[in-house]
């Protein structure tokens, strides 16, 4: 462990939790067979996002509940473990399933090419739980302090370097996943069922054997991998603690750019906390991949902060070492293998993989846009049930993107026709029917469900979108590819800080204003200004498209135009310097 740059040494109470949970188990079990109370302890509120879950509560009850002298209205958010968003359709109809019979009638399509189910209550969680490995789904590992979910893009081109990829990603997040913690996970969530535990009850636990690549208190904190391609970064590589970056020669793929010490989350109160890109570490052949994976993840273990979760990233043990001695310490002591130095391959470009797009063999894929991520039936917009009828007519299989969109894949060309008078029945708008600002935007759920938001960001993008298209509309800029992206608070979960326009909850109804990132992931944005009012956003923003479509030169990004004249310039146009 790494020593604390303020001196202190006392550890953090979730490590406690974690090294007194017998791998992951806690009193869990006994817990959730309580119906008298609808809430976990803060151990096993702790324990419980190793096993894909957080608790929550219904933040819009809070005025109501507390005058009428009633507690919390406590929930829980459940969070998939899928690799590379891959599911069949029957997978996806059974988990539509347990979104109405459970959750709160949604599904909800993450920034890590999940899906979350929101409005959980305690007495259902074991059924849903069961209910989502009945259809050969696990939430081990959606969250907690380990491998998250592993991004790759979906895209079923038939191209070789994505097809090596997604295999790639589905093999690191096999090799990354808790083992002991998979024994307590069938415990507590199947049926009650044991199975054998690792170490004999007469043995001492050994965290070498048990968990030999996590041991006995998992990671410091989260940590997260995703795989792209130079020319179709729509996994955003560079916010990742690890990224593979493809690398082909004669189209084909031979190797990978290892990337570490990529992040997104700060902290208000600390100034010692920031976003991050990925630095490039070296190159690593396809069969290497496996192994500098569980590297980097044992670096991260044996030397990230567990004194202080606010620094407990990876990022900051590149960040605080610098990458040369990151190197050192990877090669020497994590990765047997020759220390390669990364090839010239810099990112260009980024797919959305919208609309009809073909497989090959008379197949076709389908790339939705899903405003926010969020599935559900709204109005003349019947999202859910549209997407439900077409997948249990069609039977296509479903892939989630790292944009929070939906893709229907393996459709023949003879049904093309009827998915598309399908579409037009639910009132599913074809993606080139929608704006650009709409197509690249993204945010968090932020409240009602999340406890750690401080602003709104779900409910209250669409309406700053609606303002923008109106805007970019008049200045002739509505075909430019700007990305947006809102989100509750400074944790950055729907990645702001790499956006052209980042928006970050400051609290009540203010957001701090971020812009110059990239639509592509290359780089990272710069605060404009602090504590806006959400009504003032886009009349700011439009001062700066408007110098935009002035000023730009030689066709360039709205990004590397505020990148170009400046952090004071953009300040002076919206008022802040």
């Amino acid at each position: 462990m790494s020593s604390d740059p303020s001196g202190e040494s006392k550890l953090s109470p979730v490590e406690g939790h974690k090294a007194e949970s017998r791998y992951l188990r806690g009193t869990l079990a006994e817990e959730l067979a309580d119906p008298t109370v609808d809430h976990l302890g803060d151990a096993n509120k702790s324990l419980i996002k190793f096993h894909g879950s957080y608790q929550q509560e219904d933040r819009d009850a809070r005025k109501t509940r507390g005058k009428a002298g009633v507690g919390k209205a406590y929930m829980f958010m459940i969070r998939l473990k899928l690799p590379g968003g891959k599911l069949t359709a029957d997978q996806w109809l059974a988990l539509d399933d347990l979104a109405g019979k459970y959750a709160n009638g949604t599904l909800r399509v993450t920034t890590r090419q999940s899906i979350q189910f929101h409005g959980v209550l305690k007495a259902n969680l074991k059924a849903t739980m069961a209910g989502i490995n009945d259809a050969l789904v696990t939430t081990l590992g959606g969250c907690g302090d380990v491998n998250r979910n592993v991004l790759a893009c979906p895209a079923p081109t038939g191209d070789p370097a994505r097809v090596q990829m997604q295999q790639l990603a589905d093999a690191v997040a096999a090799h990354l996943a808790p083992r002991a913690g998979a024994r307590s996970y069938h415990e507590v969530w199947l049926n009650g069922e044991k199975v054998d535990h690792p170490t004999p009850a007469a043995e001492v636990p050994n965290p070498e054997r048990d968990e030999p690549i996590y041991g006995a208190t998992y990671l410091p904190r989260k940590f997260k991998v995703g795989f792209a391609l130079p020319d179709d970064n729509c996994t955003d590589l560079l916010a990742q603690c690890l990224g593979f970056l493809v690398i082909r020669e004669g189209g084909k793929p031979v190797g990978y750019n290892l990337y570490a010490g990529g992040g997104q989350g700060q902290t208000n109160s600390k100034p010692d906390t920031y976003p991050l890109l990925a630095q490039p570490v070296g190159f690593v052949e396809p069969d290497e991949v496996v192994a500098a994976s569980e590297g980097i993840v044992k670096l991260f273990r044996d030397h990230g902060n567990r004194v202080d979760r606010k620094r407990a990233r990876l990022k900051y043990v590149m960040k605080d070492w610098g990458l040369e001695k990151f190197r050192e310490v990877f090669y020497r002591d994590y990765f047997r293998h020759p220390a390669r130095p990364p090839k010239d391959a810099p990112i260009t470009g980024l797919d959305l993989h919208h609309g009809w797009q073909p497989m090959g063999g008379g197949k076709w894929f389908l790339g939705l846009s899903v405003e926010n991520g969020r599935v559900k039936d709204d109005g003349s917009l019947r999202l859910r049930a549209g997407l439900r009828a077409i997948v249990a007519r069609f039977k296509p299989d479903v892939r989630l993107t790292a944009q929070q969109d939906v893709m229907l894949c393996g459709i023949s060309t003879d049904d093309r026709a009827a998915v598309d008078s399908m579409l037009s029945e639910y009132g599913i708008p074809r993606p080139e029917s929608l704006s650009m600002v709409e197509r690249w935007a993204m945010s968090c759920p932020a409240i009602p469900t999340c406890p750690l938001a401080i602003t709104e960001s779900e409910r209250a993008l669409p309406g700053v979108v609606d303002q923008l298209e109106k805007v970019l509309a008049e200045l002739g800029l509505g075909g430019e590819p700007i990305s947006v992206r809102m989100t509750g608070c400074p944790n950055g979960c729907a990645r702001p800080y790499q956006s052209e326009v980042g928006i970050v909850g400051r609290g009540g109804t203010k957001y701090t204003l971020y812009v110059g990132g990239d639509s592509y992931g290359r780089r990272l944005n710069a605060e404009v200004q602090d504590g806006v009012p959400v009504e003032q956003l886009v009349p700011k923003l439009a001062k700066v498209f408007a110098a935009f479509k002035a000023e730009r030169v030689n066709g360039e990004l709205f990004g590397d135009y505020c990148a170009r004249v400046g952090l004071d310039r953009v300040k002076h146009l919206v008022g802040a310097g």
